[in-house]
C-alpha cells in the first residue's frame, strides 16, 4: 500500500464528529499513566513473572527457579512490576509472597495471551 493510499486527501473536518469523541477522549494525564503501564509489560522478563502470578501466589525463590533468573535480578523485576502497581505481596514470617495486583491484570494478561496464541495457532495451520 503506498503512502498515497492511506493518506486523506480532503479538507473537510466533520466538526459534529470531532466534537463528540474529543468530549469523551483520555486526559493527558490518563494516557500517560497507560503509557507506563504498556511499558511494564514490554519486557519478557516481566511477563515471564506474570505468567507465574498468573497462576498463584510464590515467593520470589520459587519464582527465579520457574523463570531460570537469579533471585536478585527476579527481586529487581518484582519491586518494579509492585510500583506499576500490577502485582502485590503479603509477608508470612521472613517469607514475601507475590500474586498478581487484581483481576484487572489478570484479564489483560489473559486476553493478549488469548490474542497471541490464536494468531500463532493460525500461522501453524497455515504451514
Amino acid at each position: 500500500m503506498g503512502k498515497s493510499e492511506i493518506e486523506c486527501d480532503c479538507d473537510i473536518i466533520h466538526e459534529d464528529k470531532v466534537g463528540e469523541v474529543k468530549k469523551r477522549l483520555l486526559h493527558e494525564d490518563i494516557l500517560l499513566e497507560m503509557a507506563d503501564f504498556y511499558k511494564a509489560l514490554s519486557d519478557s522478563t516481566r511477563i515471564k513473572i506474570l505468567d507465574v502470578l498468573y497462576e498463584g501466589e510464590f515467593c520470589v525463590c520459587d519464582i527465579s527457579v520457574l523463570i531460570n533468573m537469579t533471585k536478585s535480578a527476579t527481586s529487581h523485576q518484582l519491586k518494579y512490576l509492585r510500583e506499576m502497581n500490577l502485582i502485590k505481596s503479603r509477608r508470612q514470617g521472613k517469607e514475601v509472597y507475590y500474586s498478581l495486583a487484581d483481576r484487572h491484570v489478570k484479564e489483560v494478561f489473559e486476553i493478549s495471551r488469548e490474542h497471541i496464541m490464536e494468531r500463532v495457532y493460525e500461522e501453524e495451520c497455515q504451514d
